[in-house]
């Protein structure tokens, strides 16, 4: 009877086994992010193995849109799993309730550079806002830092900036008016948007990846404000751009789970996937985008070093997403009835 028994209880956890596989194998996970060469690479470095390990599909999805991902989560009706954010806007989801608290005991935490994670988010990579320009419209008068935006004579031609109000482009404003460095927080609105003012008209604005590739690719800006792994592709394809590091700003996005994600499971492991030594390597060699774990930097390519930044230490702005995080909401208010002006 025991031995009866027995092999009733391994026959039941055997199909519970094959039953519980052939749900993961058939399930979906929707992961959101910018689009273009960026997300190719997370979708090659991060996506593809994890579906290859788990039997889970990870569906590509984007771009992202915040306002899409507050009304999701508003309404009950979550359909993205992962997605890929701006670090100031997850530290803000974070304390509005829109976000999962992450599991630390799946996400290994002390791995993760401590400025590119929170409870509820884990760096996607870190990067630098740099100056990119055309060499086909500039030859070779190249800009040398934020000045050459605000020189519209030495450098004519229409400037790429991004649209959104967060980290970036007030900050730069300001450098090229003189702030020092150390002294950018609390920004100074008045002298940021008054800077702006100067160039307003000459302004392309860009709200993803791919379009401000296209933008400077195409030679339809002149220069401009980009992401380091937006130019690092471009010129990897043969396109005519330059960059220049100084003042290169440093800027991280992070992946979270929206409150209410249906594969939450899933999600989570996918997350430890990706903030891996390995994920993070694999996706930074693809990208020139900088890995957020501390032990990704022994499995780099050597030749990267030039398009990283952490290669231009010395020339470097730490933005403050926490300042943002706080602050960004009233700032967006004046951004955007700046934009209409």
């Amino acid at each position: 009877m025991m031995v009866k028994k027995c092999a009733v209880a391994a026959l039941a956890a055997g199909i519970l086994a094959i039953s519980g596989n052939a749900a993961i194998a058939a399930s979906n996970l929707s992961f959101v992010s910018w689009g273009g060469t960026t997300q190719d690479a997370q979708k090659q470095a991060w996506a593809e193995p994890f579906s290859s390990s788990s039997g889970i599909r990870v569906v590509q999805d984007g771009p992202t849109d915040y306002g899409k991902l507050k009304a999701m989560v508003e309404s009950g009706n979550v359909q993205w799993d992962v997605v890929d954010v701006e670090a100031d806007f997850a530290l803000r989801a974070a304390s509005e309730g829109l976000l999962e608290p992450l599991d630390f005991s799946v996400i290994q935490r002390d791995k993760l550079d401590p400025r590119f994670v929170s409870d509820h988010g884990v760096g996607s990579f870190y990067f630098s806002f740099v100056l990119g320009f055309n060499q086909g419209k500039l030859g070779s008068h190249a800009p040398q830092d934020w000045t050459a935006l605000f020189d519209t004579a030495g450098y004519p031609g229409k400037r790429a900036l991004y649209k959104w109000p967060s980290p970036g482009v007030l900050e730069l404003a300001l450098l090229a008016d003189g702030v020092p460095a150390d002294q950018l927080y609390p920004l100074d609105l008045d002298r940021a948007f008054t800077k702006l003012d100067t160039i307003k008209q000459d302004i392309v604005w860009w709200g993803g990846g791919a379009q401000s590739q296209q933008l400077l690719a195409s030679g339809e800006v002149s220069l401009g404000q980009f992401w380091n792994g937006r130019v690092y592709a471009l010129q990897q394809d043969g396109a005519p751009v330059g960059v220049s590091w100084k003042q290169n700003l440093v800027m991280a996005d992070f992946l979270v789970i929206p409150k209410g994600a249906k594969n939450k499971d899933a999600a989570m492991q996918f997350l430890a996937d990706a903030s891996s030594a390995k994920g993070q390597a694999e996706f930074a060699n693809l990208t020139a985008y900088a890995p957020v774990n501390i032990d990704s930097v022994s499995q780099l390519n050597p030749e990267l070093a030039p398009n990283l930044p952490t290669a231009y230490a010395k020339d470097q702005i730490t933005l403050d997403f926490a300042y943002w995080a706080k602050h960004g909401p009233a700032i967006a208010a004046r951004w955007n009835e700046w934009l209409v002006k």
